[in-house]
Parts: structure tokens; sequence; C-alpha cells
């Protein structure tokens, strides 16, 4: 009463009623209030309250969560009694009233202990972080305490990787999965946009190639993503030897499709569309199987409502893999997560960081370069763990298509859906097990070669 006797808004009761719990467990009042002299507020007086009530701080203690306001507007229509009930029970306000409903995120006692279970309210988003509340889907929400404990207060123990972002660290939840819980530094810390932004798109994609995100934390001026942990680490520890996972030629295929089909699936299946636009091995995962699942997803940019086949964007990504006409132009379009496939595809043949002592991967390849040999004159480059001495077949045809998704000028690079079919054809001609591909690429090695050298023209043309 007082915030609206300051602003001389003719205000002359307030009535609070009807805590209830929500279906999520989040206390809900409604506060009603009604004018003075008249028997409804015109709509300069409506306009002015809702203000004043949503620019108030209110007071709350420390175990609450945000609140958010939500106003409804009504208009007298019915008799004095109905008035004299509308203002008692608070029902269909026959009198034009604001409503306040502060929706406090106090977790019901019951519920507190089982957090894997609950799916996020919108209204838990933190006021500290800019951004609208994202629209979340299936995606859970932490406590810091609850991933203190199945880290073991992030002991070095559960740790099980590092980057300039923060660690990330091994959890297990109470119904036994195993989770890695990406937290991040204070100093490098999203912006409120691109957590909102990572946190939404990983809630609304679902693909096997393609991590899954089991929620996050916002507490305590932390930011934590929770995703499935995959147990073979990136595909950079891989090629690095690091991880101690041996790749062949077989698996280097697998992986390098898994990979495909993940930014296949998000250019052209996802809608809105999705350029992940930090495409590179550290980006890569490798479950139990070795299958790949693209991960990290906090640069990514929505194609909606852009009107055209890009994006007008400032340039981010990792040096090494940006796509030149993007970083010329800032017009990114799916065909810049193409370029940086590319020098994926190189890195998995070679094993080098795409700049090592001033060299540029995707030049030195260049340069090595000779068709007219075996393996195309490549040996000195290629990675010996792949299997050399052994007949790497399709290797050069992998090339060939690595090269292509290389091209300067984004028109001449192929799409990902044309990329995963070059590869399922590149893995038939390597007579490969080939249970996991569809069924659309099965055949002869014969006819798979003529395909495959087949389909490579049409997408030099």
């Amino acid at each position: 009463m007082q915030s609206f006797h300051s602003y001389n808004l003719p205000v002359d009761s307030v009535s609070v009623s009807y805590p209830t719990w929500s279906s999520s467990y989040y206390l809900q009042l409604m506060l009603e209030v009604f004018p003075s002299g008249e028997d409804r507020f015109n709509e300069t007086g409506a306009s002015a309250v809702a203000s004043v009530l949503s620019n108030q701080t209110l007071p709350r203690p420390g175990y609450f969560g945000p609140y958010i306001v939500v106003f409804y507007y009504g208009k007298s229509g019915g008799s004095n009694k109905a008035l004299v009930i509308g203002a008692a029970v608070g029902g269909s306000a026959l009198l034009i009233l604001v409503a306040l409903v502060g929706v406090y995120a106090f977790q019901h006692k019951r519920k507190a202990n089982e957090p894997w279970s609950r799916s996020i309210p919108l209204q838990t988003w933190n006021s500290n972080i800019s951004g609208s509340v994202p629209q979340l889907k299936g995606a859970r929400l932490f406590s810091f305490e609850e991933l203190m404990k199945y880290t073991n207060c992030f002991s070095e123990a559960n740790d099980i990787g590092s980057g300039g972002y923060g660690k990330v660290y091994l959890g297990i939840l109470p119904t036994g999965q195993m989770v890695a819980i990406k937290r991040a530094k204070r100093e490098s810390m999203q912006g409120g946009i691109e957590f909102k932004a990572e946190v939404e798109l990983l809630s609304r994609v679902h693909h096997k190639n393609l991590v899954s995100l089991v929620g996050f934390c916002l507490e305590q001026d932390e930011q934590m993503l929770v995703y499935e942990y995959a147990p073979n680490g990136n595909l950079r520890d891989s090629l690095s030897g690091k991880s101690g996972v041996w790749l062949d030629w077989k698996r280097r295929l697998k992986v390098a499709l898994g990979a495909a089909r993940g930014l296949a699936y998000l250019h052209e299946h996802a809608n809105p569309s999705i350029i992940h636009r930090d495409i590179k091995p550290n980006n890569i995962l490798l479950d139990k199987d070795l299958n790949a699942k693209v991960a990290d997803f906090g640069l990514s940019k929505s194609m909606v409502d852009s009107g055209t086949h890009h994006v007008t964007s400032q340039v981010k990504g990792t040096m090494g893999y940006l796509d030149p006409e993007y970083y010329m132009t800032q017009q990114l379009t799916e065909k810049s997560d193409v370029y940086s496939f590319g020098v994926v595809m190189l890195e998995l043949i070679t094993a080098r960081r795409p700049i090592e002592r001033g060299q540029y991967i995707v030049r030195v390849v260049q340069m090595a370069m000779d068709k007219t040999k075996d393996l195309y004159n490549l040996q000195k480059i290629l990675d010996p763990t792949i299997g050399l001495g052994r007949e790497l077949k399709g290797l050069e045809n992998f090339v060939d298509l690595a090269m292509l998704c290389l091209e300067d000028l984004q028109a001449k690079r192929p799409r990902m859906g044309e990329v995963v079919k070059e590869i399922e054809n590149i893995i038939q001609l390597a007579a490969l097990n080939t249970s996991d591909i569809s069924a659309s690429t099965s055949g002869s090695s014969e006819d798979v070669n003529k395909d495959l050298q087949r389909g490579v023209f049409n997408l030099l043309r």
C-alpha cells in the first residue's frame, strides 16, 4: 500500500489469497488490488498499478528463488451482488483488478530428495542472467549442493577434463547414471545469452550423434551444464594418444560418419535449423562404443526468422577451423560448419592439429598431394596409428571429400546430408562392417565404387 500511495495511485485495499502449490511444487500467491472511490480502474490507473508491481523488489528469505508477475485485467458487467461476490472470492474479476502471481522457487521437502526426477520450471531462470527465460524440454534443474555431492565435492579424482572454459567432472546421480558436469570458471563464464542458447538448444534437439543435456545449475554464481557421460573422452584426446583409445581406419570412418550425421540433423532436420559454429575434435565426444557425439553448443546460431540462407554475425569460432568466406563477409551459413568438418576430416587421417609450427594442415595436405600415386602420396603426413602398412581402402575418396568441404567458396561445398552419403559410400568401398549403416547404401563393392565416383563427380560440378 505504501508503494501505491507514494505514487498517488487510487488504491483502496489489497488482498492476498489462495496460497497453493503448483504441479511442480512451487508456491503460488494471488494479490488482488482494489480501486479507491470507483468500482473499477481506468486504463491509465491499471497500467500504473501494473508498472509499480512489476518494478517491486520484494523481500524474500534466502531459500526462496526468483518470482514472476502475471497480470489479469477484467471489466465489470454484472449486478452489484455479483461485484461483491467477485471481490470477496477473487473469481473472474468483475472489477478491473490486477492480480500478482508470485511464483517462488521453494522446493517441496518431499521432492528435495528426488531432484533428478523434476523438470525445470521456467521461473527458475536466474534473474542475474541476461536474456529471456529459456524454453526447456526435458532438462532438469540441479542445486549446487546436489552436484557437490555427486562429484565428491568436485574432487581431483572426479576431474576428467579441462579447457579454457573451466573443468569437467564425473558425477554419479542417485539413479546410478553417470554424467559429465561442465563447470565454468569465473573469468570464462558465458554471457547470459550464450549460456541460455546452449541450455535451450540442447533441451530441444535429440539425436544419437548429439550429446544429451541432462540439466544445469545456476546457483551461487555458478554456471554448470550436466551432460550424458562419454567414457572415451573427446576425439582430440584419442588422436593425440592421451585417452589411450586406438583409432584405426575403420574406427575413424565410423567417427566421421557419426559426427557428420549429427551435423546433418542440426542443419536439415532441426526446426529451425542450427549452425554449430565450433566444430573441432575437442567438441566431438566418443561413447563406450566409439560412437561420435557432437557437443558444446555455446556458439551455436539458430536460423529462425533470418529470412535468408545466412545469418549476419560477428565472427566466432576457433582459429584453424574458421570458414574463410564467413571470416571475410560475416555471413554465417551451414556451409561454415561444412568447412570446419573438412578440417576435422584431415585431422582424422593425420592426427595433426590444424595449425602446427605455423603450418596450416589444409595447405600441408594440398602441397603433398599427388593423385597419380598411391594414397595420394600422403604417407609421410598420415598418422602411423591409422594402420599404415595395411590397405586403406577409400582413403583417397575420403581426402577428395575433405577437400570438397574445404572449398574457399561456400557455394562449392556440399551439404552435410551429401557428406553423410559419401562417407557411407566410402565405408562400403572399404568393405567394413556396415550393420549400422542405412540400407540405402547396400550393394557390391564394384557398384559402390562406381556410385562413389559418380557422387563425388556430381558434387564437383
